[in-house]
């Protein structure tokens, strides 16, 4: 147990204030985080939309993702992460305000892109400031911080929205617009006088005539990288299985199982959970023990085996199983993908190369519910879940042998 908790705190050492408080900026919005995961469930409970409706306004996300991912890297790249996130997290409250106004599905539709572009600029520009301020053998710990403190969120987001949401579901939306007012009050209170600081020693560095002063190098686009464009394309399929969680799981939970908001919330939050209290020790021994291609590979069949149990009745234990190893899948897959990402790039264009990999994300997130309430309105639930896990298998393959060509010669090697 010593030796345990050793591991444990030797998994935290050596990470920047500025890392931390990134966390901290993050755990407080996905804190005040009820909306999406309880979207699905909102539309057929109170708006009583049709499962096809449902799985198009959902989508409405994903494409919105996409276009805030595209647009959240170009902007960091010109403008710097300090103000992109300050933007997307002040415009974001209104934003959730506004939700409770629509009820047909092309309205919400609407409501939900709109929101979705400016909540998904942010992720491209904190992913650059994690990268800006960690330490380059650390990279992969700051990622997982960070994660740690979304999944924190998570957990206790989805528990009191499904408290919330047997009241009234319109505290949804308003605790979704308090959280992101005060992640971006802190965040400008912590990161306004560091990012002034940065920019005064820049000014001062290339004002100094002993400076060598080098043309900039010229620096790959990512929509060129072959390599890393099939990686995205692998992303892509895993992120369309990996997000039926926020989309198709809970729908099935709440019509095939029949189980109640708190019971989904429950659930739902059980994934934060295992994630918040396991991730920075199973990263930190995965970094020391294994590749990174092994841990892609493992935590993408992890997640292939929780989609495979959902699809035989699954008892309420089983369910809590199912998520348990849908979450340690993702322990061992999405903070690597984004270290992977942040060595890909240049200096000059890392929001770009986070910008195409959010992206990836994203796109998943427009097929995801459609395709998977497609599937399920056709051959059921089972044949869906089974599917994805053989899907998910296929991924892990290819996870394992395009791995090692991703980081550049310099970057930080993970293996």
């Amino acid at each position: 147990m010593k030796k345990l908790l050793g591991i444990y705190t030797a998994s935290f050492k050596d990470l920047s204030l500025e890392s931390w408080m990134l966390s901290i900026v993050m755990l407080i919005n996905r804190t005040g985080s009820m909306v999406l995961p309880f979207l699905g469930v909102y539309m057929a409970d109170r708006l009583n939309f049709s499962l096809e409706d449902s799985g198009l306004v959902l989508s409405c996300f994903g494409i919105g993702s996409v276009i805030g991912s595209w647009l959240g890297g170009y902007l960091t790249d010109k403008l710097g992460e300090y103000y992109v996130q300050c933007s997307s997290l002040l415009i974001s409250v209104p934003l959730f305000c506004l939700y409770p106004m629509f009820s047909t599905p092309l309205a919400l539709g609407i409501m939900v892109l709109a929101q979705s572009i400016v909540s998904e600029m942010f992720r491209p520009a904190n992913s650059v400031a994690i990268a800006k301020y960690a330490n380059p053998r650390n990279l992969t710990r700051a990622f997982s911080l960070n994660r740690m403190a979304v999944n924190l969120g998570f957990s206790l987001g989805p528990a009191l929205g499904g408290l919330m949401a047997t009241v009234s579901y319109s505290f949804l939306f308003y605790t979704n617009a308090v959280g992101a007012l005060a992640a971006g009050l802190v965040y400008i209170y912590f990161f306004n006088r560091r990012q002034k600081l940065f920019r005064l020693r820049q000014y001062r560095a290339n004002r100094d005539p002993k400076a060598t002063v080098l043309p900039p190098a010229k620096e790959q686009s990512p929509y060129r990288d072959i390599t890393f464009l099939l990686f995205c394309g692998i992303c892509t399929a895993f992120a369309v299985c990996f997000f039926q969680m926020m989309s198709s799981l809970p729908l099935f939970y709440k019509n095939s199982l029949g189980l109640s908001q708190m019971t989904i919330g429950l659930l739902m939050g059980a994934n934060g959970f295992v994630v918040v209290v396991f991730e920075m020790l199973l990263v930190h021994t995965a970094e020391k023990r294994f590749t990174t291609a092994f841990s892609l590979f493992a935590g993408t069949l992890l997640c292939a085996l929780s989609y495979f149990l959902l699809g035989f009745e699954p008892g309420f234990l089983l369910l809590f199983v199912s998520m348990g190893l849908l979450s340690l899948g993702e322990i061992l897959v999405m903070p690597f993908i984004a270290t992977l990402t942040a060595q890909r790039a240049g200096g000059r264009n890392k929001g770009a190369y986070m910008g195409v990999n959010g992206m990836a994300y994203a796109i998943a997130f427009i097929i995801a519910p459609v395709l998977s309430t497609r599937l399920a309105t056709l051959l059921g639930f089972s044949q869906l879940w089974i599917g994805t896990a053989i899907v998910l298998i296929i991924c892990s393959i290819a996870f394992y042998y395009i791995a090692p060509m991703l980081p550049r010669p310099g970057a930080e090697d993970m293996q």
